[in-house]
């Protein structure tokens, strides 16, 4: 059973406040919406009119038209005119192509943890080898795999504070899994991590929080909001409860092997927040291979002949 979070549309309040320097929260500031993710994942596959993209989503109007709006704004969709003024096509920037492996991590977790038809028959060809492969994602410096007890965590030169704007949007019903519209390969991760506590939720919980007032301390979230989704993501297998006091029960939450083999969509979305939403001063945090040794630098690379993946390689 798909989760089933409610749905933000495009009325919104903000307010701005600060928060602990963060490539990810910065990523799910900018791409971190479930509409968002939505229309970026179309775009991908060669949907691009607004037409098109208004029936593979599901949105409305207004939400369509907001968030490509908003994707203009930060540089991830770029708008032209190809022969009929009055249907603009919108296309993928550099900006958003640099998020292609971690679309392809979303994939691989897709594929892993749920029975999608459509997504089974994607083929993936990597051209330089000539081959049908597969996505891994592994250490640069020693090509093992990536586990997120074998990550350390250091403050980097652009640690600090953030003034992030806070938006409050009015929340529906409507999911993406019960209209069943659109490409929707990753439907599961994409009903589930855009909602942004979802993801802060388990971004923090890699680095070992596991206790709700670690989590509502480090997040700027109402108790119930933080209760509501950590029930959310033990109801969806990402964490589960351990009891840790007898005489006031309370509850530890711990990640799953389900919620552990998210690792690599967090990774190559905090080292694109690195690359793209830097304010100048380097990365907030950096991360080191306990394996290695070496800082770490996550890759993406052809289960077949072990080279790197790059997008414009890859046919299917």
């Amino acid at each position: 059973m798909a989760v089933k979070p409610t749905v933000a549309d495009s009325s919104e309040s903000r307010r701005s406040i600060q928060t602990r320097a963060s490539s990810i929260n910065r990523a799910l500031d900018e791409v971190g919406d479930m509409w968002t993710l939505l229309i970026l994942q179309e775009v991908f596959w060669g949907i691009n009119t607004f037409g098109e993209m208004l029936a593979a989503t599901g949105a409305s109007r207004g939400i369509l038209s907001n968030r490509l709006a908003w994707l203009q704004d930060i540089g991830c969709i770029k708008k032209s005119i190809d022969g009929d003024a009055r249907k603009p096509v919108y296309r993928l920037t550099k900006k958003s192509i640099a998020l292609y492996n971690n679309a392809l991590m979303a994939i691989v977790w897709e594929r892993r943890y749920y029975s999608n038809p459509e997504l089974d028959a994607i083929d993936l060809h990597h051209q330089p080898c000539g081959h049908s492969f597969w996505p891994e994602f592994v250490c640069k410096q020693c090509a093992q795999e990536v586990r997120w007890q074998d990550i350390e965590y250091h403050e980097g030169p652009g640690a600090g504070l953030d003034v992030r704007e806070i938006k409050t949007r009015r929340r529906a019903t409507k999911t993406i899994v019960d209209e069943g519209q659109g490409t929707s390969l990753y439907r599961n991760l994409t009903e589930l991590l855009g909602d942004r506590w979802t993801s802060n939720i388990i971004a923090l919980a890699y680095h070992g929080f596991v206790r709700f007032e670690e989590f509502h301390k480090e997040l700027p979230v109402a108790t119930n909001i933080l209760s509501d989704r950590l029930k959310l993501l033990v109801d969806n297998g990402i964490l589960y409860k351990k009891p840790y006091r007898p005489s006031v029960l309370r509850y530890e939450y711990h990640l799953t092997a389900k919620g552990a083999d998210l690792l690599p969509y967090f990774i190559t979305l905090l080292q694109w927040g690195d690359n793209w939403c830097s304010h100048g001063n380097g990365p907030p945090m950096q991360l080191t291979h306990r394996i290695c040794g070496a800082p770490l630098q996550g890759v993406v690379r052809c289960d077949q002949c072990h080279h790197e993946i790059v997008a414009s390689e890859v046919s299917f």
